[in-house]
């Protein structure tokens, strides 16, 4: 592989290091502990060796406020597994407390800007926290309580920071889905934790289109029996409202006599459920915990993405991906929180760079698919907005190339610090991202996060340096998934990441440490579909593929090419008397869209005969991506654990 260029793209100037949060965490360190580190690399290592004193020094930089003290940092009943670590025994706490330790009048709680609403619309920490109150004594009213489940489907609107946090402060458990996932795909996640409340929109605009659900809606309701509420949002039609729903503007008349209180909940109470696909079976309910994900979220926004009392902090996500929970994060430390709703290309790519200019964001964050999209129409930003107030671009969701690195430079800002961050919904965080302290080099990641001690393992779990090796983490981390959701016995949990490596995370990525101890990820190591940092399991599209009645048989993979771009083939077995014409591909893509979302369309469907199977009757997805990637047939896996090894050879005439 070409070595990258050693020359920094960036390198933080004297003021930029002495301001940095990060810096004054460790001068903070050196007056308070008495520990000296000559460089990040030092603190590193000390952060992923003594887990509870550097765990505990970010409870006590970041003041974190708990109602009850607690009584042990970190308890491991089994030094050889990361499942059932505790932390913080006995503390209790709320993650929205520590969000309104922030409300002031000197700048506005959330700025809001949609297609539908271009004007940068501003919320202030007043009518936040009254809007956050109401929504709370209601929940109350409707005998929701510590442990209950709050779902939404809703748009990344102001409403839905509302409705979490209103969810949060009484101590209940919040999950969210994107309005563009299709009905079968909310089902299989929502009815896994038998939720109390829907907090439902009747639609969402995208691409211009005004795409009701109103519909949908209502047979949603139908499928989720514990439902004793919906409250509906009128988004698109504000004369609109679904029959037995209460209107979410009633819901905010609610008297909040006592205004807004919050419910303090152990360290280990979960806060929300995220969602992960695996390669079978229903999506992974991922369960965090509320101290976890503070803490974590802490470290990273204040640490390795420098954010400010003040700043005003972007991600374009939507809130069906763990990235819109992690910005609101940015309100931990007192940052104003930046949304837009709608398509990122309409009515043209440079409509998020004009909402930089607009709301003055200092950190602007988002897939890397944006940027390379960006890059391949020729978009420069550079010549029509100027961009200020811009410090940090964030990337994350897939790898970002070189080329997409050299277009921001370019073409956005020369001297914007470029925060390449990769993680997942497992932690809803990162293991690897920004260092405020180091320059930035081109197509690689500038370092492991404190608290985080990834590895690279080669073929004999060894750690390797300046080779591509499996990605592990050695060490537990507070925002590791505290459970799934009826997981009996933690068996999804498991098998999901320690059964490669007993004791060890696997998560899936192929990875390069280099000699500066930056990190370059080359991609999925596994079956799991990557679409714009959205993991997408293959069995809903199996699910929705293999209903028709032409399609016998189906196999999906993923394949990351040159370029960051994303390759997703489908090949399907046909039934006796069936041809694949254009008209069946086309239902095939319709089937998918409206089931699921447009993220499980595939960018190709081919016709095979046969899907190769393991011995035990599982497909195989791996050895298909590595030979349409290149490698031999023979050598992607072993032929003795092919029920039908001769399927495997069809392949090798794909990769032409």
């Amino acid at each position: 592989m070409p070595r990258p260029i050693l020359t920094p793209l960036y390198t933080p100037d004297k003021n930029a290091t002495e301001q940095a949060l990060l810096k004054r965490y460790m001068d903070w360190l050196f007056v308070k502990k008495g520990l000296y580190f000559r460089d990040y690399d030092d603190l590193w290592d000390w952060s992923v060796t003594d887990l509870d004193h550097f765990w505990e020094s970010i409870w006590q930089f970041f003041d974190v406020q708990s109602h009850t003290p607690y009584h042990q940092v970190v308890y491991r009943p089994n030094r050889l597994d990361m499942i059932g670590v505790s932390w913080f025994s006995e503390a209790t706490l709320n993650y929205a407390e520590h969000i309104f330790r922030h409300r002031t009048t000197q700048r506005p709680a959330i700025l809001f800007s949609s297609e539908q609403q271009p004007a940068v619309l501003s919320v202030s920490w007043d009518m936040l926290e009254q809007q956050v109150a109401a929504m709370a004594t209601y929940l109350r009213q409707q005998r929701v309580g510590v442990g209950d489940r709050v779902v939404a489907v809703l748009p990344n609107c102001p409403e839905a920071v509302v409705a979490f946090l209103a969810t949060n402060a009484i101590g209940a458990v919040w999950s969210s889905c994107s309005p563009d996932f299709g009905i079968a795909s909310v089902v299989d996640r929502f009815k896994q934790i038998e939720p109390k409340i829907l907090i439902a929109a009747d639609g969402y605009l995208y691409n211009g289109k005004s795409i009701d659900k109103t519909d949908a809606i209502r047979e949603l309701r139908t499928k989720l029996p514990t439902l004793q509420q919906v409250i509906w949002v009128p988004y698109l039609n504000s004369e609109s409202q679904l029959q037995g729903t209460i209107l979410w503007d009633d819901v905010l008349e609610t008297p909040a006599p006592d205004g807004l209180t919050f419910e303090p909940v152990p360290f280990n109470h979960p806060i929300w459920v995220l969602y992960s696909s695996g390669t079978t079976g229903k999506p992974k309910a991922i369960t965090h915990s509320v101290g976890g994900c503070l803490l974590e979220h802490l470290k990273v926004l204040a640490l390795h993405q420098d954010v400010h009392v003040g700043d005003r902090y972007f991600w374009y996500s939507t809130t069906g991906w763990m990235m819109w929970n992690f910005a609101l994060g940015s309100m931990l430390v007192g940052a104003t929180l930046v949304l837009y709703d709608g398509a990122a290309g309409y009515p043209n790519l440079n409509v998020l760079w004009k909402l930089a200019d607009d709301a003055r964001i200092t950190h602007f964050g988002g897939g890397a698919a944006y940027y390379l999209a960006c890059l391949r129409t020729e978009l420069r930003p550079i010549d029509t907005v100027k961009l200020p107030y811009l410090r940090t671009i964030g990337s994350t969701g897939s790898p970002l190339p070189p080329e997409g690195f050299r277009w921001i430079y370019e073409s956005v800002k020369p001297k914007v610090w470029l925060i390449s961050f990769s993680g997942g919904t497992d932690v809803c965080s990162g293991f690897v991202g920004g260092n405020p302290l180091s320059p930035v080099y081109e197509g690689e990641i500038q370092c492991r996060l404190l608290g985080c001690k990834v590895e690279a393992f080669d073929h004999n779990a060894k750690p390797v340096r300046g080779e591509m090796g499996e990605m592990v983490i050695l060490e537990p981390m507070p925002s590791m998934p505290i459970y799934f959701w009826n997981d009996r016995n933690n068996e999804r949990y498991r098998k999901s990441y320690f059964e490669e490596y007993p004791g060890i995370w696997r998560h899936g990525d192929y990875i390069r440490i280099t000699e500066r101890n930056s990190v370059i990820i080359y991609g999925r190591s596994d079956a799991t579909l990557n679409r714009d940092g959205i993991r997408i399991g293959t069995s809903e599209i199996y699910s929705a593929v293999e209903s028709l009645p032409e399609i016998a048989d189906s196999l999906v993979v993923g394949i990351e090419q040159p370029g960051g771009q994303y390759f997703m083939p489908l090949f399907v077995v046909l039934n006796d008397g069936f041809k694949l014409t254009a008209e069946l591909t086309a239902r095939i893509k319709h089937e998918l869209r409206t089931q699921f979302s447009p993220r499980h369309v595939p960018d190709a469907v081919y016709a095979i005969t046969e899907v190769p199977y393991t011995i035990s009757g599982k497909k195989l997805e791996t050895p298909v991506k590595k030979i349409l990637s290149g490698m031999n047939s023979s050598l992607a896996t072993s032929r003795d654990t092919v029920r039908n090894p001769a399927a495997l050879d069809q392949f090798m005439s794909f990769t032409k």
